[in-house]
């Protein structure tokens, strides 16, 4: 300790350094202080802040699929914003890498506080996206992926984020219903709610101005190809990846 003292008194601009981080960080209030003083004190020039791409789509549509080909095409370069809700797991899907599975009183209650960016009532379920998963993937300079319903969407558009947004929709109505009840994991009630949801959401989806782009599902492969020629056109810095 003495020691400590000693170095301290002979180097008196290590506390004028620590004062000037204190205010730096109090001007800034960053989410991450820890990230914020590493920076602080890196010569290296913080990464790029992109806009968010936030795609949107009824249940069954597809887009999960497409957003997993985009991350394996440019995984470098995104990160998929994990949403939290409080429905229960799905076969095969994992907390945390998936969705962070919560309890409804907790997360409503992070919502009361103003920890999420959006969020929303689907299906009598919970769905949302936190402040803090958000920030942790622009920080790190990569492109922002995001996977809404469209009161998500709403909000996010309201926010300063100046999000790209993507609707990628069925064929048809009845495609739509083929590929729900395909999957097999469903109860007829849960069908016939996510139906009637869709239904709305593709009526509100198909109004123009409400989107940036419509992609529809119908082959996936060209699908995918459209997908990837609109990204590049958003975020050309892609273009120069391998």
């Amino acid at each position: 300790m003495e020691a400590h003292k000693a170095y301290l008194a002979s180097h008196p601009e290590v506390e004028r350094m620590l004062a000037d981080l204190l205010e730096a960080i109090l001007k800034a209030q960053p989410e991450d202080a820890h990230l914020f003083a590493k920076r602080y004190f890196d010569n290296t020039p913080a990464p790029a802040v992109h806009p968010p791409l936030v795609f949107v789509g009824p249940s069954g549509v597809g887009k999960g699929t497409l957003i997993a080909r985009l991350m394996k095409l440019y995984g470098s370069a995104m990160g998929f914003s994990v949403s939290h809700t409080t429905r229960a797991a799905r076969p095969g899907e994992e907390h945390g890498k998936h969705y962070h599975f919560s309890r409804r009183d907790s997360m409503q209650l992070k919502i009361d506080q103003g920890h999420f960016i959006e969020y929303a009532n689907v299906h009598g379920n919970l769905y949302g996206t936190s402040v803090e998963a958000v920030q942790k993937v622009r920080e790190s300079g990569l492109i922002c992926v995001l996977d809404i319903d469209i009161q998500g969407l709403e909000s996010v558009k309201k926010s300063k984020l100046n999000p790209r947004s993507v609707y990628i929709a069925p064929p048809s109505f009845d495609e739509l219903e083929r590929r729900l009840r395909g999957r097999g994991t469903e109860t007829e009630e849960s069908i016939t709610k996510r139906l009637n949801n869709a239904k709305g959401e593709m009526d509100f989806l198909s109004g123009p101005g409400t989107v940036d782009c419509t992609i529809v599902n119908d082959d996936l492969d060209e699908a995918f190809n459209k997908l990837v020629q609109q990204v590049v056109k958003w975020y050309p810095h892609l273009a120069a990846l391998p």
